[in-house]
């Protein structure tokens, strides 16, 4: 192709674009708009606010009542819990109740084999029968010698003395004294018989196991054919809640709470069985002795101790829901300050030199206490608040404290109102 058609074909083509519109990224003024958008957002963003102060975090100040409580863990009791046991030996024949079945009072439970017991019983009475003869015998033996001393007296009286001897008359004396004692031992013989055979008898009511009281079977620990042994100790058969209806929960309080718990006080519990639900409670008692854990070996050694108090609540268990040995967290209310001015213990520790280091992007809140802070921050203690004025600027208030729940503090001041809002930190970033 020659250069003279190339040409050609290049006029051709412009020809034929020339009525169509340009593209807009050829278009130089839209490149001039988009640089001056780039430069004006530049500008806002250097030179705007920049003389703005920090950017504190703050929190009103409240009205309300603060309800100071105690938190314990303990478990759930029957109120009364009886381990019924034997006193007797001998192999278990019947079994008659097994767990969670409701008992009355005096009903059979158990029954204990009494052959040997029956046999002495029987050997018993044979004893008892014997004595008794033995009584007769000795009796009439001193009937016997009385008669022979009363006739050895008449012959006496009527020989003027002269017959029977001395001795024979202090003979006859001692054969009645022996016939006397030898009935007091007959006698003594039937009552220990006697004795004998009530035991023996006692032993075999005793040997059908009865309920002591009226309830629920909680525990059973015999099994028909097995054997007990009650020479040492007595064994434990069943164990009885008597009723379930109201229950106790024992937790323990520590040593730093336990002056703010008292016998009749509300309280709630949660158990794990049952997620989101309080169950309503009331303090019976605190003891007054103290349950020492150790918490190892080393720091017994050292005579580091948990020292805590156990006290006992009253639980309502109607609805059967809760049962022994549930594990419970008790909330104790312990003291209501009524209405009154609070701020968060942020605002008690607040310290503008401090915060102008820096902090985290939430401020410097922090909902429990140091240390340092439960030293300072006490009941009657002056501290002081910040507040942030129109300005910017951070003004000074004076407060007197009271008491803490640890994330919120009653305060009393002339210049604080309810509604203001108090400093709590600095958010990163706001110098």
């Amino acid at each position: 192709m020659s250069q003279t058609d190339t040409a050609a074909e290049q006029d051709i083509g412009e020809y034929l674009e020339s009525g169509k519109p340009r593209k807009w990224y050829k278009r130089r003024w839209i490149w001039l708009l988009a640089a001056l958008v780039l430069l004006l957002v530049l500008f806002f963003t250097v030179f705007s606010g920049g003389d703005d102060g920090p950017d504190y975090i703050t929190t009103p100040v409240e009205e309300r009542s603060l309800d100071l409580s105690v938190t314990a863990t303990g478990n759930l009791r029957p109120t009364n819990q009886v381990e019924v046991g034997s006193e007797v030996s001998g192999r278990i024949d019947d079994v008659l109740v097994d767990v969670n079945d409701v008992v009355t009072r005096g009903q059979v439970l158990a029954r204990i084999n009494t052959d040997v017991i029956e046999d002495q019983i029987t050997q018993g009475r044979a004893n008892l029968n014997a004595a008794r003869a033995a009584v007769l015998q000795a009796q009439a033996t001193l009937q016997a010698d009385a008669a022979q001393l009363e006739r050895l007296r008449e012959v006496r009286r009527l020989s003027d003395g002269r017959v029977p001897s001395q001795a024979e008359m202090e003979q006859a004396e001692a054969a009645v004294s022996r016939g006397e004692a030898a009935v007091a031992s007959a006698r003594a013989n039937v009552s220990s018989a006697q004795a004998q055979l009530s035991s023996a008898q006692t032993n075999r009511d005793r040997a059908v196991i009865r309920s002591p009281v009226s309830g629920v079977v909680l525990a059973r620990q015999v099994e028909p054919g097995q054997t007990v042994a009650a020479s040492f100790n007595t064994p434990t058969l069943f164990v009885l809640a008597e009723d379930l209806s109201t229950m106790q929960l024992r937790v323990d309080i520590d040593e730093a709470d336990v002056g703010q718990v008292q016998p009749n006080q509300e309280a709630t519990f949660t158990v794990d069985a049952y997620p989101g639900r309080r169950f309503p409670a009331t303090v019976e008692r605190v003891d007054l002795a103290s349950n020492n854990i150790a918490l190892s070996t080393q720091q017994q050694q050292q005579g580091q101790q948990v020292v805590s108090y156990e006290a006992r609540l009253i639980v309502g268990n109607d609805e059967g829901l809760l049962r022994p040995g549930m594990t419970a967290t008790a909330t104790i209310a312990t003291t209501s300050t009524g209405t009154a001015m609070l701020v968060p213990n942020g605002a008690l520790r607040f310290d503008p030199g401090e915060e102008e280091e820096g902090g985290s992007i939430f401020g410097n809140q922090q909902f429990g206490l140091d240390d340092e802070d439960e030293a300072s921050i006490g009941v009657g203690s002056r501290q002081t608040v910040y507040v942030v004025d129109e300005d910017g600027s951070l003004r000074e208030i004076e407060v007197v404290t009271g008491q803490s729940d640890g994330r919120m503090t009653v305060v009393t001041s002339d210049e604080l109102d309810v509604g203001m809002e108090v400093v709590t930190g600095v958010r990163a970033g706001g110098a």
